[in-house]
């Protein structure tokens, strides 16, 4: 059995509260940990936006399903290559602006191998 996903605690405008990581930014959590994401490791941009290669780390953790934010004002672009590469591979995904990713994540961290990608500000 996995380890459950870490919840997130609190998100504000440049600001996610993770339980056991602390403050960050931008956040990638899956089962069993979370850690800032840094968006310069693939280089992820507003446009094109989330790419495939963001959510490996979550899938390798073991996350069958994945929630990615699209920013508070929604400007995270979310291609459909994304989305249809974890369909793909059996992951069920869900894309939100950011408060409500959070609480679907929060929703869904005690019972699903969740992972999610979440933007804090634009």
């Amino acid at each position: 059995m996995l380890p459950r996903s870490p919840r997130i605690l609190a998100v504000s405008w440049g600001s996610i509260e993770v339980e056991s990581l602390g403050e960050v930014k931008d956040l990638k959590a899956w089962p069993g940990g979370a850690r800032e994401w840094d968006w310069h490791e693939t280089g992820t941009r507003h446009s094109p936006g989330i790419q495939p290669a963001d959510v490996e780390e979550l899938l390798e953790a073991g996350a069958t399903t994945v929630v990615l934010s699209r920013g508070m004002q929604l400007r995270l672009g979310v291609p459909p290559e994304t989305v249809a590469a974890l369909e793909a591979q059996g992951v069920t995904v869900h894309v939100a602006e950011t408060t409500e990713a959070v609480e679907l994540y929060n929703a869904l961290a005690g019972t699903t191998p969740v992972g999610g990608l979440f933007h804090s500000t634009c």
